[in-house]
């Protein structure tokens, strides 16, 4: 059954010779989902196509069992979020709210009801009543996602909602995606700011190029990565001897002193290394403050699928 998930199948979309997205298939379950890729990346263009506000060149979307061609069931279920400004001349807020909800048939009083909802979840209930063209850009941003979310939607769909906010927004917005998501709701954030979406995301999809390179949890990816050697941190009391005795062993790559008492090691199996460094630590005597893995961030795993410095040209 689909009706709870985002079904992606086979789905391309080409601009004349340009690739947007190619032959992408993904199935998106409820909860805080990310996608990331750099600028160009085609992940607007996939946003696009999952609102049906482009038509695929090939391949087929169904959002909880609806297609994008049926578009008056589909923007019932789904609300968007695009990363530009675009506002009718002269709008309050409210204003802005109130005919949008109008649109999907409600009348005065529960728009009004929704809209002030929508209003006080992003912090501009005492700017309701302004016009959105004298709002900062943080605050265009909110009303924005304001309109995405005002009609109560199963869906979310986020083309770089964090951008324009101040560090404080930031962080009431992402406990509003991480609150809209624990209800139950699909929320998909897309970002280019990789350890932002790795911070907030129940899973992420990572794309380059038009095409998924990865998707899943993080450490879930990482770990299927075989052909890097996995960097791990430790912070001891004695690093130089951890060091020294570390780098005598086969499996591990490089061991270097970073900071104050830390320790970074760069390991090809992870499992045996921590057996052995077990074995190290009882023999030293060294005092272990912390070992964590440092490379589980997206931002790492994306360098290691598509290399450092890779162009994409779509959008």
């Amino acid at each position: 059954m689909s009706g709870d998930r985002i079904v992606v199948r086979d789905l391309s979309k080409f601009y004349g010779e340009v690739l947007g997205v190619n032959h992408v298939n993904l199935e998106v379950r409820p909860g805080l989902t990310g996608l990331v890729g750099p600028n160009g990346s085609g992940k607007s263009t996939l946003m696009h196509l999952l609102t049906g506000l482009l038509r695929p060149s090939g391949g087929s979307i169904e959002v909880l069992g609806i297609t994008p061609d049926r578009p008056e069931e589909l923007f019932r279920l789904l609300g968007y979020c695009t990363q530009y400004d675009s506002f009718p001349a002269g709008a309050t807020g409210l204003g802005f709210l109130r005919h949008a909800l109008a649109l999907h048939g409600l009348d005065r009083a529960a728009a009004d009801e929704r809209a002030w909802r929508a209003l006080e979840r992003v912090g501009l209930v005492e700017a309701a009543r302004r016009r959105i063209a004298g709002y900062s850009k943080g605050m265009r941003q909110r009303i924005k996602l304001a309109h995405a979310c005002c009609h109560d939607p199963r869906v979310l769909v986020l083309d770089e909602p964090l951008n324009g906010l101040d560090p404080m927004g930031r962080a009431e917005m992402i406990d509003l995606f991480t609150t809209l998501a624990r209800e139950g709701r699909h929320v998909i954030v897309s970002s280019h700011i990789l350890h932002e979406v790795d911070a907030i995301s129940d899973g992420v999809i990572m794309i380059h190029g038009g095409s998924v390179v990865a998707e899943g949890a993080i450490r879930a990816v990482r770990s299927e990565i075989t052909s890097q050697p996995i960097q791990v941190l430790i912070r001891s009391d004695r690093p130089q001897v951890l060091a020294a005795r570390l780098f005598e062993l086969e499996r591990v790559v490089e061991a270097k002193l970073v900071g104050d008492g830390g320790l970074l090691v760069r390991t090809r199996d992870a499992d045996a290394f921590y057996t052995e460094l077990n074995r190290i630590v009882l023999a030293t005597g060294a005092e272990i403050e912390t070992v964590a893995p440092a490379d589980e961030s997206v931002h790492a795993v994306y360098d290691y699928l598509i290399g450092e410095g890779a162009g994409g040209g779509t959008t």
